[in-house]
């Protein structure tokens, strides 16, 4: 089995017989939907690059912030990909080999996060890593892993622009977030006028300026921008300013701890998201961060994601079910998160595609590979090593839970280079 590290919930994972009977039940029902196992093949066959593989085990590598304030958006993300760590050892392995994890704290800090994929690459030789969260440290990670050619699964919903051969992006990029849910609040709940507020870093500032670009080819109006730094705990100033200009959109890249303090602030103003008037749409609040702000204050706010905990699809039921098995029946499940799921089960199946743990192979072996059995219904790597994905919207409930009240019909191709929007 992986290393065990209970840091991240205060709670040890994967001790007990009835998790591990419920873990090789889902993990046959993953592997009748992705490979047939496949025999052992030689380590000298199999590892060509100096990668941490034996004739037993493969390590590879966690990367999330578990302290400061993106911990409260990350930890979701690290008990994720234990989760499907232990699920694909429960089924085999990968190439016969049981997976091992070193898993780093990038501490909300873009140099460490820096520093510790370096260390992961050169010290641990890993032959992947599943990490980052805000676009800050994958920028900071980017250059190590291109450098000493590792492979990054990274989850989060982002600004796009970007496509490595180094990165496999398993969560939505501008188009299929962005512009789809400025889309549905025009169409749906005719908004004519925005207002763009996110955290201080690039991910929020590209995010917004795709946003501003879409709402001037619309011939609509934004009447305020506003950006603060992580960890901000002061909004009341900005709270008096939507109420002056009066938006019919707040379209909100809040991330992290300051998400608690921006709604409860806003509900102690007097700003009551049920009715609507102004409308808040938010690209970065999932049910994980709901869990710290509280149901009663986002209650009524909107989300454009490509998940939700709420989702009714078998495959979700058995996703949901083993996650609150693991880590407790309070948990909750946003979207990240289950990006973060996909990252080792992708992997593996990459690997087992290319009949190599080799980097070069690996990426080779990606495009085209499909995931069935994905919590949020099906996924399919594109030769931009995005996902095709849906997007959907949902409107966050006094439980913490979205309640999904819209989605696309078909799967959205990722263009992480909209023309007109660079």
């Amino acid at each position: 089995m992986g290393t065990t590290d209970s840091t991240a919930n205060g709670r040890s994972f994967g001790k007990g017989t009835g998790l591990r009977k419920k873990l090789m039940t889902l993990a046959a029902s993953m592997m009748l939907a992705t490979s047939a196992q496949a025999a052992t093949p030689p380590t000298s066959e199999v590892n060509t690059t100096g990668l941490a593989v034996t004739d037993d085990t493969v390590k590879v590598g966690i990367l999330h912030s578990i302290t400061g304030t993106m911990a409260i958006s990350e930890i979701g993300s690290v008990q994720a990909e234990k989760l499907a760590i232990e699920q694909i050892n429960a089924s085999g392995g990968v190439l016969g080999r049981q997976i091992e994890f070193v898993q780093e704290d990038g501490a909300s800090d873009w140099p460490t996060f820096a520093e510790k994929s370096r260390k992961l690459l050169r010290q641990d030789n890993v032959a992947a890593i599943f990490g980052a969260w805000t676009s800050a440290s994958r920028k900071a990670i980017l250059p190590v892993i291109e450098q000493f050619n590792g492979m990054l699964y990274y989850p989060t919903f982002y600004e796009g622009l970007e496509q490595s051969p180094n990165v496999i992006y398993t969560g939505q990029e501008a188009t299929q977030q962005i512009l789809a849910s400025i889309d549905w609040a025009v169409e749906e709940k005719g908004a004519k006028t925005f207002y763009l507020l996110g955290s201080d870093y690039i991910w929020p500032r590209t995010s917004n300026k795709i946003a501003r670009k879409h709402i001037d080819k619309l011939g609509l109006k934004v009447v305020g921008e506003e950006y603060y730094p992580l960890g901000h705990t002061q909004f009341n100033s900005v709270i008096n300013k939507i109420k002056l200009r009066k938006p019919d959109v707040i379209f909100a890249s809040v991330v992290g701890g300051s998400n608690v303090a921006f709604y409860k602030q806003m509900k102690a103003a007097g700003i009551d998201f049920t009715k609507e008037s102004p409308l808040l749409l938010t690209i970065s609040v999932t049910e994980d961060e709901i869990r710290g702000i509280g149901g009663e204050n986002v209650e009524g706010i909107y989300a454009s994601m490509k998940y939700f905990q709420s989702l009714d699809n078998p495959n979700n039921q058995e996703f949901v079910a083993a996650f609150k098995e693991a880590w407790g029946d309070d948990m909750v499940i946003g979207d990240v998160t289950q990006a973060a799921y996909l990252g080792p089960w992708l992997w593996k199946m990459a690997v087992e595609k290319a009949g190599s743990f080799d980097v070069d192979k690996v990426r080779e072996a990606s495009p085209g590979i499909e995931f069935t059995k994905a919590p949020e219904g099906y996924v399919r790597i594109h030769e931009n090593h995005h996902l095709w994905s849906k997007t959907r919207i949902g409107n966050a409930q006094r439980n913490g839970q979205y309640k999904v009240v819209y989605e696309t019909k078909d799967l959205m191709e990722p263009d992480p280079f909209p023309e007109g929007y660079q």
